[in-house]
């Protein structure tokens, strides 16, 4: 693996290695207008927007959105999805937005159902893994965290003292994981990673503690039929995981501090979309998303 472009090899960044990243980040693409605007005008009868804070980087330009039924009923089961843990992972965002357009009241009437569609605006606007202090917010779920979009998220979810039964985190794995993101994880932390082979396909995360493959595979079931499944590589594995039923690899979502870890639930998974894939479009992609949540949300209905 190349050398990073910043800092010295084998030595983990400080302070200006740091401020050169965040200097060199751009804006690419508008929160507000592909994502912001996009919710408010997709509420369905039933729920509502709230804010549950705002990014400290630029509090105006980054408030944090959920929606949650206006009433929650605790004779039903309750679910959470997010997305945009990591800005960059497109289809996490939209796909969570695609959900609420078109088939959240298909479950109002079952589940009490909470949406976080953009955990991580900055990161969505200059499509990046990480926050502007170089702290990855999917690695940051854990008390005081410093990672203002994990610690919010965390806070929001615990007000509404609900006990969940799922737990849905949607993702993307894409070739800028090798080219970009690993690499720069590598150079801040002064180790040394290798390449991994990105798989092509779809596939999901399961708690390792719980990973309850019934549930896992109805969830593959219902996403083949929109997209190709990743196969295990030449050693069985996924992304350096042992595939342990088709599509599906197992991480200790809790000890790894990851947003799948931050409940209880019972039924945990985090999806995994390719977009790079030469099969694979944008809107096939945001697809693979909804057919995952419909498909997690009519396992628990």
């Amino acid at each position: 693996m190349q050398n990073y472009a910043i800092g010295t090899p084998g030595k983990p960044w400080g302070t200006k290695e740091k401020e050169l990243w965040l200097a060199a980040q751009v804006v690419q693409r508008s929160y507000h207008d592909e994502v912001v605007q996009q919710l408010m005008g997709i509420v369905p009868t039933g729920f509502k927007v709230v804010q549950y804070g705002s990014l400290p980087y630029d509090e105006e330009r980054y408030p944090l959105y959920a929606i949650v039924p206006e009433c929650f009923d605790s004779a039903k089961p309750s679910a959470l999805v997010t997305g945009g843990v990591h800005g960059y992972e497109t289809s996490g965002v939209q796909g969570a937005l695609k959900f609420i357009r078109n088939n959240l009241l298909n479950y109002a009437k079952d589940i009490n159902l909470v949406v976080v569609p953009c955990v991580s605006p900055w990161g969505y606007e200059t499509i990046n893994r990480w926050n502007p202090l170089a702290i990855d917010p999917n690695r940051s779920f854990y008390t005081d965290s410093p990672a203002s979009e994990s610690s919010q998220l965390m806070a929001f979810i615990a007000s509404l003292e609900q006990t969940f039964t799922l737990h849905i985190d949607l993702h993307e794995t894409t070739d800028t994981d090798n080219s970009e993101f690993r690499p720069a994880l590598a150079a801040r932390d002064g180790t040394t990673h290798d390449n991994w082979n990105i798989p092509d396909g779809f596939y999901t995360v399961a708690n390792t503690t719980n990973p309850q493959l019934d549930f896992q595979k109805a969830v593959i079931d219902a996403v083949k039929v929109v997209t190709h499944i990743a196969p295990a590589d030449s050693d069985g594995k996924i992304i350096g995981a042992q595939v342990v039923s088709e599509g599906v690899i197992c991480y200790d979502k809790k000890s790894l501090y990851l947003c799948g870890g931050m409940t209880d639930a019972m039924y945990v998974t985090t999806t995994e979309v390719y977009p790079d894939s030469k099969q694979a479009t944008p809107e096939n992609c945001n697809d693979a998303q909804v057919a995952a949540v419909c498909a997690s949300l009519n396992f628990i209905k």
